[in-house]
């Protein structure tokens, strides 16, 4: 489905982190003393069959070391490639990530986009307990570009060196930096110059790519040119997705998700998630918008009718409604759709469940849709990196880690002001403006708070952004959508399509 006429994990996929048991463990390992560190490079060669194509490929996981100006070893920065054999330098590559700040590239590696996937069940179901078993993974994109899964400093087995300043590396900035610089790296060291390139992430790592292609065509190198940028779970516009006071786009781009939430669990009528979308769509842009700028100056009429209407979108009460002033935050909405069944949403992918201490609370206890799935993805990538890549280490692999997040420079830099409004979308639009053959394929869950597809839709529909190289896709499940088969095949074709299109 194309664009409409229009923004965690966790805030680890977006600035909420989970800490992990052994985070101060794995932290006094990653501060191992940095003299000397020889890096490790394990390469092995397998066979798949992807997009129906029958291939040979070599994986090679390995470490990229970052040195400051002084010569001193800072940063070890683990990559995965895939590489069909035999080499093609015509071959596009795309550069792949997670979010975060602080997540690893597990997720879309053995989720989504790797040879091999976890098995893990798709229909919003808990994970349970091992064994997780790996699988071969048909929707793989080997078959039309080599990739690279990279792990940015302080996620996955990436880490800092003894005495480094987590400043240098954990921000806005510095990680772009980081990440351009091993992406530069990779391309020299295997000459791919010539190579169509993409990149790449999910949630805050589609953050990380709008600051990575400004490092990549402007601000450090300005000498790698990109075919495309693949954005999944959008999150560009910080300022649109915070609830505060006085902030009201907050709850204008959120209520759509309310709504499709609403249809999945029979709280609202509609023939389908997407008639529901595009009718919250238009009241969020249009009655409520109007509403909620007029403030304490809403007539009592309109008001009466606007909530009416909120009401039978979002399944809420007009009683609760009234209650919250027409102004509902996603965390509220958790815990209110489906209170008289006792049940709370997911964050992350509302169809799923959960159960909380009791029922009285105002927000859920935790989110079902993150704890339905961890354990088995930490699982999988451990088994496969160090059983059958060969990578070696006492590391813990940090999946979702707190310290990037805890420690993350969020301002912008010189030239932006006081920051007051975080939107990273302008980037994207001046690399398009300056790059004419760079595209943007941008993949959103209909049933996604952490990073609300109307909110994707805003942040790319702003003046200075080229409406005609930009495509929208829209799956049957949340955040990461690639967990529910049908949406992993269908992202991986319109993906495949997207990078053949060139």
């Amino acid at each position: 489905m194309k664009k409409p006429i229009l923004a965690a994990l966790y805030s680890a996929l977006l600035a909420t982190t989970f800490a992990t048991p052994a985070l101060a463990d794995a932290h006094e390992e990653s501060a191992a003393s940095s003299s000397n560190i020889e890096p490790q490079v394990r390469t092995t060669q397998h066979s798949g069959t992807f997009g129906g194509v029958r291939m040979s490929y070599t994986a090679t996981i390995g470490e990229t070391i970052l040195t400051g100006d002084d010569g001193k070893q800072e940063a070890v920065i683990v990559t995965t490639s895939y590489v069909k054999d035999p080499r093609d330098k015509s071959r596009p590559v795309f550069f792949i990530y997670n979010g975060g700040p602080g997540s690893g590239s597990v997720w879309l590696q053995m989720g989504a986009f790797g040879p091999k996937r976890v098995d893990i069940p798709g229909d919003a179901r808990d994970d349970g307990a091992p064994p997780y078993p790996l699988r071969d993974n048909p929707d793989s994109l080997l078959d039309v570009a080599d990739l690279v899964f990279i792990d940015p400093p302080g996620t996955g087995y990436s880490y800092l060196t003894e005495g480094t300043d987590p400043s240098k590396y954990y921000g806005l900035r510095q990680d772009a930096r980081a990440v351009a610089e091993v992406i530069r790296r990779w391309i020299n060291d295997n000459g791919r110059w010539g190579s169509p390139k993409y990149l790449g992430g999910e949630s805050y790592g589609t953050t990380r790519t709008a600051m990575v292609v400004d490092e990549l065509e402007g601000a450090t190198y300005n000498d790698v040119g990109l075919n495309g940028l693949i954005l999944i779970s959008t999150i560009l516009d910080f300022a649109a997705r915070e609830p505060t006071p006085g902030n009201e786009m907050a709850y204008v781009v959120t209520l759509p998700n309310m709504a499709t939430a609403a249809w999945f669990h029979g709280k609202v009528e509609a023939p389908s998630v997407e008639a529901i979308a595009q009718e919250a769509r238009e009241f969020a842009i249009g009655p409520f918008a109007t509403a909620l700028l007029k403030g304490q100056d809403l007539p009592q009429a309109e008001r009466e009718a606007v909530r009416a209407e909120l009401s039978r979108l979002t399944g809420l009460s007009e009683e609760y409604l009234e209650q919250a002033n027409l102004r509902v935050t996603d965390q509220r909405f958790y815990k209110e759709l489906l209170r008289d069944r006792g049940l709370t949403i997911g964050r992350l992918d509302s169809r799923y469940t959960g159960e909380d201490f009791d029922n009285a609370g105002e927000t859920p206890d935790s989110d079902p849709s993150f704890y339905g799935i961890d354990a088995g993805y930490t699982a999988a990538i451990n088994e496969w990196a160090r059983d059958e890549l060969g990578f070696e280490t006492d590391r813990g692999y940090n999946s979702i880690g707190s310290e990037p997040g805890s420690n993350w420079d969020w301002s912008m830099g010189s030239g932006w002001g006081r920051n007051a409004y975080l939107n990273v979308a302008p980037l994207i639009g001046r690399a398009m403006r300056q790059n004419s053959e760079l595209r943007v394929f941008n993949a959103q869950g209909w049933y996604d708070f952490a990073t609300p597809f109307f909110g994707a839709e805003y942040s790319l529909n702003r003046p200075g952004i080229p409406q005609d190289r930009l495509t929208f896709e829209y799956y049957g499940s949340g955040h990461m959508m690639y967990i529910r088969e049908e949406d992993r095949a269908e992202l991986s074709r319109d993906i495949r399509e997207f990078i053949r299109a060139r």
